[in-house]
């Protein structure tokens, strides 16, 4: 089955910065379905390079209401609208708000109303969600129904603004967080509440409070029945900063009874203007048991993590001391290249001890291993080392591969480009799109040699790295002649061209 990323990659142009956007949509859009008692499907424009008419829209997502019955009960992923067949996806993007049917239509003997959102990042409408509700089943209004649809309304409203879900959000974060059926309660501007779920109230009774909550004002309530001083201050604290506008992320508490609650306040803010809060809440109790025997295994995972790098210091060690008692000027070169890359290879195990999905930060990651590699040089050549751009968060099947391909075309670069300590420079540009991550690692040296081939190379690292990046990244490499530098300027120097697919379908 095709993922999100996946069909990003395949039918649009999108940045990474918009694709990661739409991945934070997506994690947090059960929320609005359960709200809104609708379907949710994401539609994204395709690219003009691959539509032969212009206009389409394809179905990427798709998520189906638990508080009611689905308007589709196939799967509609991978369907393409044209303008003509879907006007109101159009008419979205064009207007920058939302927009209804003005009469309910049939599908497949189902009668439905669709709306559609558009979802904005930077200023731009980069998609669309359609918001589809089965009316087979008559809906009696209800406080809890008037508070459900009144709270995805104003998330909506805040889709289309750009301020929901808030960018930098924690997608880790959001699929543990608790979801409208654990509870849901909903606050004033002031911080009062005026709606809260049955469950919402049974998770507060379990917590100590027996009465009622509507007419209470949560934050100094909360905080009188959470256990531990610290913990009672952050869950008031994250309450008042949604009714300030703040997002929050998900926190836990013992309550003085016993409990364990999990909560996360979010601010509604449509239009800009301040409408009070949401506060999911969730009695996790009877599931600690269970977290915790998760935690010991990802605790076993990070600690291989952890030995894996320890072992692979200690073969760094023994190289480097094998290296300081070799007379051979050659081999203590070889053993110096050695240790580095095993040097490199130990970080990502480091940065893997850490993590808790097996992705790396390989910005942070290389921020690291480079200086390494500047390093090596410095000490025969001034060569300065910069970058431009974001890898990002990488899998960690990607991750040791490519920092291995990148610490060896700079070490390369630094060698040959700039004989007998000779200053100069080393850029690295990286852009990353839906679809692919291109890295352009440009020095200003001497050149390629004449008649240079990179297929025909029998250097150790440029073997390596061919190795590589067609084996493991299934990518593509190129050498040659720079052009001109960032400003238009013709230079001289060498430039290694380096496109890997970060979608594993590619």
């Amino acid at each position: 089955m095709s993922t999100l990323s996946d069909l990003l990659a395949e039918n649009t142009g999108l940045p990474g910065e918009a694709a990661d956007h739409l991945q934070t949509v997506v994690a947090e859009w059960q929320l609005l379905a359960d709200l809104s008692f609708a379907d949710f499907l994401l539609w994204v424009p395709v690219a003009k390079d691959l539509q032969p008419e212009g206009g389409d829209f394809v179905c990427v997502a798709h998520a189906r209401p638990t508080t009611a019955p689905t308007a589709h009960p196939e799967d509609v992923v991978g369907t393409r609208f044209t303008v003509a067949e879907h006007p109101e996806l159009a008419k979205a993007v064009r207007e920058k708000k939302i927009g209804r049917e003005e009469d309910p239509h049939w599908y497949r003997d189902l009668p439905m109303r669709r709306e559609a959102v558009p979802v904005s990042f930077g200023g731009e409408v980069i998609a669309v969600l359609s918001r589809e509700t089965n009316l087979a089943a008559p809906r009696v209004p209800s406080p809890l129904e008037i508070a459900y649809l009144g709270s995805a309304g104003d998330l909506c409203q805040m889709i289309v603004d750009g301020t929901f879900p808030p960018p930098g959000g924690n997608q880790a974060d959001t699929h543990t967080s608790p979801r409208v059926g654990d509870g849901l309660i909903r606050l004033d501007p002031s911080g009062t509440v005026v709606f809260a779920s049955p469950n919402g109230l049974s998770a507060y009774h379990r917590m100590g409070h027996e009465s009622d909550l509507v007419g209470q004002r949560l934050a100094p309530l909360t905080r009188s029945l959470i256990r531990d001083p610290f913990d009672a201050t952050e869950v008031s604290h994250r309450i008042i900063e949604a009714l300030d506008g703040k997002p929050s992320t998900r926190t836990e508490a013992d309550s003085r009874r016993g409990a364990v609650v999990l909560f996360r306040a979010l601010p509604l803010r449509p239009s800009g203007q301040a409408a009070g809060a949401l506060v999911l809440v969730r009695d996790v109790t009877e599931v600690k048991r269970r977290d915790r025997a998760l935690l010991s295994k990802d605790a076993t995972i990070r600690e291989i993590h952890h030995r894996v790098k320890n072992n692979l210091q200690t073969v760094a060690a023994l190289l480097r001391l094998q290296s300081r008692r070799t007379s051979s000027e050659e081999a203590r070169l070889a053993l110096g290249e050695s240790v580095r890359r095993v040097s490199s290879i130990a970080m990502v195990h480091e940065a893997l001890s850490i993590s808790v999905d097996e992705r790396v930060d390989l910005d942070k990651l290389l921020d690291n291993v480079l200086p390494m590699v500047g390093e090596v040089a410095t000490a025969e050549s001034q060569v300065g080392l910069t970058r431009k751009g974001s890898f990002g968060i990488v899998i960690a099947e990607i991750a040791t591969p490519l920092v291995m391909v990148l610490t060896e075309l700079v070490q390369n670069a630094i060698e040959h480009a700039f004989p007998q300590g000779r200053p100069g420079k080393v850029e690295i540009i990286v852009e990353r799109s839906a679809r692919w991550l291109d890295v352009l690692i440009r020095d200003n040296g001497r050149g390629l040699p004449s008649g240079f081939s990179l297929e025909r190379s029998d250097g150790l690292g440029l073997q390596i790295v061919r190795t590589l990046v067609e084996s493991e990244l299934r990518g593509s490499l190129s050498l040659r002649k720079v052009r001109t530098d960032s400003t238009g300027a013709r230079v001289p120097g060498t430039e290694a061209a380096l496109r890997i697919p970060l979608s594993r379908r590619l």
